[in-house]
């Protein structure tokens, strides 16, 4: 064997190679980005149920859900919030609900929509246990 010979053979492996990974790679690059769409999206529905679920976990069974924007504060942390309807909900926030004054006050200020859990008192009163 010469020294032309296996330089000959080698460089013809090598360009095979070459032309091979070419070739493969953008089947490669489609599979990844592929895959990184398949977990984002999968990522994105499940806290999407989490975040709809979450709070009727949270706090049972005979939790309520209402939506629209409070339209009083007071006393205390109880609230008015109305409904895209018109209908107004007096809610009463004792210390088993999860929402901060100040939190409740900017949805006030700002007239920002706001979610309510909820679940029926003593009395037909509208006891509040999460409010964002």
């Amino acid at each position: 064997m010469t020294y032309q010979f296996l330089t000959r053979t080698c460089g013809g492996y090598l360009k095979d190679a070459e032309t091979q990974f070419r070739s493969s790679i953008f089947p490669r690059i489609a599979a990844a980005i592929f895959v990184c769409l398949l977990i984002g999206s999968i990522s994105l529905a499940c806290v999407g149920a989490v975040a709809l679920i979450g709070p009727m976990f949270s706090h049972g069974d005979n939790v309520v859900h209402a939506d629209g924007n409070i339209v009083s504060i007071g006393p205390g942390r109880d609230f008015v919030m109305q409904t895209a309807s018109g209908q107004r909900f007096d809610f009463q926030c004792t210390d088993q609900c999860r929402a901060s004054l100040g939190h409740m006050q900017r949805h006030l200020r700002e007239h920002a929509h706001t979610d309510v859990y909820f679940v029926q008192g003593p009395n037909n009163s509208l006891m509040a246990l999460n409010v964002d």
